[in-house]
């Protein structure tokens, strides 16, 4: 599998397709690539190559505790240098939930990076914030306050982080608490400041700058409220909203084989929005 360095930080990849427009995926979470290499395979096959990857403290990837803003919007700038590396700008972006949001970020800092957006499952709401604010970050504040830097690396996500790549023990290990806690913090601040925003980490005002082809499908559950979605759809200009849920779930998180059931749905969506958006 390559790697590319970006930004201080080992990145595994990967370009699935031969040739056609480059579309980049991301999956949601803090998954890694795989959660969308089915979806970039029926991209692919529909003639495009498409990009996907493993996001720094994520999958396979290095762990970097650092930087001054948000997560996803590092997340953000990542992948435009990655993309810029295999001369694939501009590139549709695209993903679910945080992969979403991640590519609206793209777009919103690097706007002639993007030639269009595919966002799916977009992540809004107080609920959604406070929720992924927890699990996210906090649980990892209060292990580094309890028990310093191996508690973290026992825990959770960053437990299977540093099982996964033993560098990553070796960084967090050696990696002040008090460091550690100042950037979670920030990183935390990001999701509670987004509670009253149409979406996570956008204002109306981002959203309605946004002048690029863009379709949205919204979620259908609390962490993923059919209103983020429909609030997307809404303020950017021209966005298409393709609804593919009756009704929304009252769970955090909508069963994973609902939206299993509806790759092949979302994939048709996907495909036929960048047929006509080529065509244009």
């Amino acid at each position: 599998m390559p790697i590319a360095t970006i930004r201080g930080a080992n990145i595994l990849y990967d370009v699935i397709g031969t040739g056609g427009p480059w579309v980049a995926l991301s999956p949601g979470g803090r998954r890694e690539r795989g959660a969308v290499a089915d979806m970039a395979g029926r991209i692919a096959a529909a003639g495009y190559r498409v990009l996907i990857h493993d996001r720094r403290n994520c999958g396979l990837s290095d762990v970097s505790i650092e930087g001054d803003d948000s997560e996803y919007e590092i997340w953000a700038d990542d992948l435009y240098e990655l993309l810029k590396q295999r001369n694939a700008l501009p590139a549709y972006v695209g993903g679910s939930s945080s992969g979403s949001r991640l590519s609206l970020l793209l777009a919103l800092r690097h706007p002639d990076a993007v030639k269009g957006l595919l966002l799916w499952r977009i992540t809004g709401g107080r609920f959604a914030c406070e929720r992924l604010a927890a699990d996210n970050y906090t649980q990892y504040i209060d292990a580094a306050q309890q028990g310093g830097m191996r508690a973290v690396c026992g825990l959770g996500h960053f437990k299977d982080l540093c099982q996964a790549n033993p560098s990553n023990l070796a960084y967090l290990i050696g990696l002040d608490p008090k460091r550690f806690i100042a950037v979670m913090t920030r990183w935390r601040e990001c999701f509670t400041t987004s509670a009253d925003l149409p979406i996570v980490g956008a204002t109306e005002a981002d959203l309605r700058s946004i002048t690029i082809p863009t379709l949205v499908i919204p979620g259908n559950d609390r962490t993923h409220p059919m209103q983020a979605g429909l609030n997307a759809a809404r303020f950017i200009p021209g966005a298409e909203l393709k609804p593919i849920w009756d009704k929304e779930v009252d769970a955090p998180m909508a069963p994973p084989e609902d939206w299993a059931a509806k790759e092949g749905e979302i994939a048709s969506l996907l495909t036929d929005f960048l047929k006509q958006t080529e065509a244009r």
